[in-house]
């Protein structure tokens, strides 16, 4: 499944450039050209990483940065600051709110990707996908099965998915729509009975017996796997 960048740039074309060469590269895009729309985007649907331009209208990027650091749901997406400004003193403020890494205007296109890759290896070392296991569950999503203290699991194709999004998480908070999205391919939750998600999840905790309670409700958000 590949994974999902949220690009937040008010210059046309230099959004369009960083997409293109995203999408060449294998992720899916979203795109957004003002702070107020980057804090909706995100926290619709929360995407796995985030390329932020640091000026922006309405809200710059350091106080998206701060207000997506200090929720929750957000607090751990890894963020590439993306700025004109050569000032140290930016680069510095935008790292030490919580940015993962700068990149400085103008800049290669293929430099920017290859430090999206980087950070995201960073922020998820089992990156790419390898097997996912917690005490009696493991998910091989190569050979799309799950066993439950060895012995295989009988899930449809949906709870496959949702498993496979939750473990992958590593204890993330995943929201209803990031799952929506994610699992059922909706990017807005009204495109869905948002029920649909509890009800996947209340199957797979009865399948999934003990292991089940693993999988937490967070109130008036959505849910994680409780990880070792």
């Amino acid at each position: 499944m590949a994974q999902e960048v949220l690009v937040v740039e008010d210059e046309p074309d230099i959004r369009r450039l960083i997409v293109l060469h995203l999408e060449r590269d294998g992720f899916r895009c979203r795109t957004a050209s003002s702070g107020p729309e980057a804090l909706r985007e995100v926290r619709a649907v929360v995407p796995d990483l985030v390329v932020l331009d640091l000026m922006l209208p309405e809200l710059d990027g350091l106080e998206v940065c701060r207000q997506l650091r200090r929720d929750a749901t957000t607090a751990t997406v890894p963020i590439i600051m993306l700025t004109a400004k050569s000032d140290e003193v930016d680069r510095v403020v935008g790292l030490e709110i919580g940015a993962d890494d700068y990149v400085g205007k103008p800049f290669s296109p293929k430099e920017l990707v290859a430090r999206v890759r980087a950070v995201l290896r960073r922020a998820r070392p089992d990156g790419a996908p390898g097997v996912l296991s917690q005490r009696s569950v493991t998910l091989d999503p190569s050979r799309h099965m799950v066993t439950l203290r060895g012995r295989p699991l009988e899930l449809t194709p949906k709870e496959f998915d949702l498993l496979h999004a939750l473990l992958q998480a590593a204890g993330r908070v995943l929201s209803r729509e990031h799952l929506l999205n994610r699992v059922w391919g909706y990017a807005r939750a009204d495109e869905i009975e948002s029920r649909t998600v509890d009800v996947h999840v209340r199957r797979l905790r009865a399948k999934l017996g003990d292991a089940g309670t693993r999988i937490t409700t967070v109130k008036s958000v959505g849910y994680r796997f409780e990880v070792d």
